[in-house]
């Protein structure tokens, strides 16, 4: 079955997870815990939290009672910030092909994946965590 929008397994980690935290208020969350609730695997949800460790959204304790906590309050972190910190920055790109010349004279698509890029875009710049604290 194809798909047309797809979202990667980090970046999927990545968004599920710190609203685990965020919801967690002070509390911290640990990496089995997250792994558990996203149905990844705990390697993988590692190396994504450590990642937006050094972008600093997170803090992170070692040992048996550590985990991860928020750095920043919920409502000043938007889900475009994590996503791209984790996938890279969102491009607007005319063509799907990213072409520079197109061979026909109105593009095929009629730049629908342009504007499904900005509307996806707008989407998660419009969406903080505390959106789903509720």
């Amino acid at each position: 079955m194809s798909k047309v929008v797809t979202i990667s397994e980090a970046a999927s980690i990545g968004l599920h997870g710190i609203i685990l935290i965020a919801k967690s208020k002070k509390e911290m969350v640990n990496v089995v815990k997250i792994a558990e609730l996203t149905g990844s695997s705990k390697h993988h949800v590692a190396k994504v939290f450590q990642r937006l460790v050094k972008l600093g959204f997170l803090n992170s304790f070692r040992g048996p009672s550590g985990g991860f906590t928020l750095r920043k309050a919920p409502d000043k972190i938007t889900l475009l910030e994590i996503y791209e910190g984790i996938e890279g920055e969102i491009q607007d790109t005319k063509c799907p092909m990213e072409h520079q010349v197109c061979p026909f004279e109105k593009c095929i698509f009629n730049e629908v994946t342009r504007k499904m890029t900005a509307q996806f875009k707008e989407y998660l710049q419009s969406k903080t965590l505390n959106d789903y604290l509720s």
